[in-house]
């Protein structure tokens, strides 16, 4: 079945506006989430603690290392700097996410996720769902800029 020209067109416009609305959500959902970490390290490292999945002495560590890593991404998903890289990187990081949440459900910790600093919430089905189409969103960034990359 032959599409139109017109049905091209329209497609196109679809796809790039799910692409900007991918990029700008995970984007800033990544920003913000970076952003009130930086603001309070001491109380991320306290959330990391009450997951209990790490010992104290690497909970400093990824208090300081995460967020930044989460602003970078954020920045180049908007950017549109390092595309494929970029989407690989928030595409794993929502993977790590997940695992982490789920294993926390299983084992029965009710933690403070430490998402979103103060604004935080308890780790727990919304948050996976929401986890979730972040890592929808990535992985559809990601393969239509790797198949764009190969083209």
């Amino acid at each position: 079945m032959k599409i139109s020209l017109a049905q091209q067109k329209t497609r196109i416009k679809l796809s790039w506006w799910g692409e900007l609305f991918a990029r700008l959500i995970i984007g800033v959902v990544l920003i913000w989430s970076g952003i009130l970490k930086i603001i309070d390290p001491l109380n991320f490292a306290r959330d990391i603690l009450n997951y209990r999945l790490f010992p104290e002495s690497w909970a400093l560590w990824i208090a300081v290392i995460l967020p930044g890593l989460e602003l970078l991404i954020g920045l180049l998903l908007i950017s549109g700097i390092l595309r494929t890289g970029a989407s690989f990187l928030a595409l794993s990081l929502f993977s790590l996410f997940i695992v982490l949440i789920m294993v926390t459900m299983i084992r029965g910790v009710n933690p403070d996720c430490g998402c979103f600093g103060a604004f935080s919430h308890k780790v727990g089905a919304s948050l996976l769902f929401q986890d979730l189409l972040l890592w929808l969103g990535a992985l559809y960034l990601f393969l239509r800029w790797q198949k764009s990359s190969t083209n």
